[in-house]
């Protein structure tokens, strides 16, 4: 599995106050790391935190789009995999790839903000037929957007969101409706008729009724959201999705150790 040397697994250390309850997950972070983009600088401050309170111990990888794109296994053998923001990515067939690979592999998944968008609309193109569909980001002159320019820009905005009772998204968060924090530009228009019929849930939407919020049943951990929940407080209390995802990553890793011969 690649751990590129140029663009290290963020800093984790573990608490010398308490002993991981269950086995490190390996986690995929799959993205073009940068200074700039904020999220990136908080995955450090979670994953310290999961460990210290939850004792959740995740082993984080960075896996840039491009070498995502070179080797299409990037991903598999890892036990979880996060598409985070920072689009246009520098290559969407690379993030693709990897989330595609989380997807049919049952590998858990969590894609936020760009990642929410490519999750769309890698589902779209490999699951769905609509082969031609694009992301106005990545290509602009493209006659078919499924993701194209948000109405009203969400970039440095916080919304409510409104979450579908009896979904993966409303047992994570034990809510009904819950405030996020957003950086984004676009979102999805078209088709969702279509993704629908094909399996993909809609459980988050914003008080116009625009989605926030995508996952997908018989899946044992998929969630996408337009929102940051890694930009929830200071980083110091994981969000609930985040805690989740982890505890996803780490029942993975639990069985694949099972399965290993004594």
């Amino acid at each position: 599995m690649t751990n590129n040397a140029a663009q290290p697994a963020p800093p984790r250390t573990t608490s010398l106050r308490t002993a991981p309850s269950a086995p490190a997950a390996r986690l995929a972070v799959v993205g073009d790391r940068s200074p700039d983009v904020v999220s990136h600088s908080r995955i450090p401050l979670l994953l310290d935190a999961l460990t210290g309170q939850d004792r959740l111990v995740l082993d984080a990888y960075w896996i840039p789009s491009e070498d995502a794109a070179a080797d299409a296994a990037a991903v598999r053998g890892f036990d979880a995999v996060w598409v985070v923001p920072g689009s246009p990515y520098r290559s969407e067939a690379g993030v693709l790839s990897a989330i595609r690979t989380a997807r049919e592999e049952r590998i858990p998944f969590l894609g936020t903000c760009g990642g929410f968008q490519h999750a769309l609309l890698e589902y779209a193109r490999h699951v769905c037929g609509l082969t031609r569909v694009a992301h106005a980001e990545n290509e602009p002159g493209a006659e078919d957007f499924l993701i194209e320019p948000l109405a009203c820009s969400l970039v440095g905005h916080e919304g409510t969101v409104v979450i579908a009772p009896g979904s993966l998204a409303q047992s994570v968060m034990n809510a009904e409706r819950s405030v996020e924090r957003y950086f984004c530009a676009y979102g999805p228009t078209r088709h969702l008729d279509t993704l629908r019929a094909h399996g993909l849930r809609f459980s988050g939407h914003d008080e116009d009724g625009q989605v926030r919020i995508a996952e997908l049943p018989g899946h044992p951990f998929f969630l996408a959201t337009l929102f940051q929940p890694e930009l929830a407080g200071d980083g110091s209390r994981p969000h609930p999705i985040v805690r989740a995802f982890a505890r996803a990553a780490v029942d993975h890793a639990t069985r694949a150790a099972a399965r290993q011969p004594a």
